[in-house]
């Protein structure tokens, strides 16, 4: 949902980034055991981070759905052979290869080419030094931190993948909108997260919307009712997202707010999860799991706690089957690959 004008727009980004607070944990100063490091472009492009904060800044500005676009957009490309920058990559040559963004799964992924216009300006800044999969990285980065959530500090040295994975891959490896609790905790499980931590990354869900072609797989299930909705929420749901055909252009332009407070990085994800207002299944069951319930309560208690658990598990993310040294490259171009 957007302000109605840039006036609007902006007054809201000030108030998002006065609230921006700072957790840097006292392991996090450590080189990443992945082979990253944190001060990897300090002789290399040692102004990168300032360049990708101040190319977004405005953009947050104009555009204050953009941050929850580059929050997703990061978790897409981790999601499928690890963070490489390959969900940027555009179909190439005369027949049509379906690529990993041709995927079902990556529906309603946006702000790819902000990327590529960071990327344009640190060429000139230091040419071929900065990898696209770090540009994403960090522009997630900033995408929670200006909008009032921790700025977290992340090992970089990234390299881009060579190779362009299928849509096929993409459709096996993007969780999909009906994921439960086990299949979330499994998946995040495989990253090296706890289920703390598991709990806090799905915070990111605070930010952004949900499509209503994703919402109305909730009511395909017979069990839906089951579930830990709350009624009157669900019958807002309805009436939002009226019972379109999944495939229908208006189920998939149609959409609802992730919570009440959806262009701010904050707990208010968790006090919703706990009263049965989450969109999608894994929104609601969170916040009835025995698993993971304890974690939710204590999110929307102490903001600090979920800020600092997001951070861990944030950088256990953005380190996740990373290519470095001479397993990747730095593409000139983020779209394509050299």
């Amino acid at each position: 949902m957007e302000p109605k004008s840039k006036a609007a727009a902006a007054s809201c980004f000030l108030v998002m980034s006065l609230l921006c607070s700072c957790v840097i944990g006292d392991d996090q100063m450590e080189t990443n055991n992945q082979g990253l490091s944190y001060n990897y472009y300090e002789k290399t492009c040692p102004k990168v981070e300032e360049i990708v904060r101040s190319s977004l800044s405005s953009m947050f500005i104009l555009d204050p759905s953009s941050p929850a676009a580059l929050l997703r957009l990061m978790f897409h490309d981790c999601q499928v052979q690890g963070c490489d920058a390959s969900i940027l990559i555009e179909p190439s040559g005369d027949n049509h290869q379906f690529t990993e963004i041709d995927s079902v799964k990556n529906f309603g992924i946006r702000k790819r080419d902000l990327i590529g216009v960071i990327k344009t300006s640190l060429e000139t800044e230091c040419p071929k030094q900065v990898s696209c999969s770090d540009i994403i990285i960090l522009a997630a980065r900033e995408a929670v931190s200006l909008t009032g959530g921790p700025l977290i500090p992340v090992p970089l040295g990234r390299k881009d993948t060579l190779s362009t994975p299928s849509k096929h891959v993409a459709d096996s490896h993007l969780p999909p909108s009906t994921a439960d609790v086990d299949s979330i905790l499994s998946l995040f499980d495989g990253k090296g997260m706890t289920i703390e931590e598991s709990v806090a990354i799905m915070g990111s869900h605070t930010l952004g919307v949900t499509h209503c072609n994703n919402v109305l797989s909730r009511f395909d299930n017979a069990n839906a009712t089951s579930e830990n909705m709350d009624p009157h929420f669900q019958t807002f749901l309805r009436v939002v997202c009226p019972e379109f055909s999944p495939s229908s252009k208006a189920a998939e332009a149609t959409f609802v707010p992730n919570d009440q407070t959806s262009l701010i990085f904050d707990t208010a994800y968790y006090d919703d999860a706990i009263a049965g207002r989450g969109n999608l299944r894994i929104d609601s069951e969170i916040g009835a799991d025995p698993r993971t319930r304890p974690f939710v309560e204590a999110f929307a208690a102490d903001q600090n706690r979920f800020f600092n658990a997001f951070s861990s598990a944030f950088v256990k993310l953005s380190s996740y089957k990373v290519l470095t040294g001479s397993d990747g490259v730095v593409r000139s171009v983020c779209d394509k690959v050299d």
